[in-house]
């Protein structure tokens, strides 16, 4: 079995992935950037812009720089402004776990909100000191403590809500005893 490896998450601030790019011009290879921004009727530019870009060893990070960035012009990772467009407005709740793993190992690197509190959590369960946390998602310690209050609340809640689902779980009714009438008559 073949597992594909992903695509380690580019650092903040990183734009060497840039070079690997297959739109990247060489003197051996020209392209031209314009080939990338063209009209929504130009099928066949549009068409030519993604095989460049099926063939690209970065396009994921090239599809997250531009999520992450805003960038909502042009082809980027494949993919038109109008097929970005709902990544665009869900990118907030994207939860990727190896990119939350990647900053608990120490990376700096672009964090969704769900991310950054999927972040505070794991620091908080692993009990990292509050300025470990802040230094992690580039936070001041006050904040990073109160990160901490907030997770230790949202544990507390989840704690209470799980256990009023079971108090609130039908018990089995006892079976009761059958009266004389339930019984029947003998043959």
């Amino acid at each position: 079995m073949h597992h594909t490896k992903t695509p380690q998450p580019r650092a903040l601030g990183d734009h060497t992935w840039r070079d690997r790019a297959a739109c990247s011009s060489t003197p051996h290879h020209q392209v031209d950037p314009e080939l990338f921004f063209p009209e929504p009727d130009e099928v066949d530019r549009i068409r030519e812009a993604k095989t460049l870009c099926a063939q690209c060893p970065v396009r994921r990070v090239c599809l997250d720089a531009a999520l992450e960035n805003g960038d909502s012009a042009g082809i980027r990772g494949g993919m038109t402004e109008e097929e970005r467009e709902p990544l665009h407005k869900k990118l907030e709740h994207r939860l990727d776990y190896g990119r939350v793993n990647e900053v608990l190992a120490g990376r700096d690197i672009h964090l969704t909100k769900a991310e950054r509190r999927a972040v505070a959590r794991a620091a908080y369960q692993a009990e990292l000191p509050a300025s470990r946390l802040a230094w992690l998602l580039k936070i001041t310690e006050e904040h990073a403590e109160k990160l901490y209050r907030r997770t230790r609340r949202e544990i507390r809640n989840r704690a209470v809500e799980e256990e009023e689902k079971v108090d609130k779980t039908p018990r089995s009714q006892p079976h009761a005893l059958p009266v004389r009438e339930d019984l029947g008559t003998a043959a």
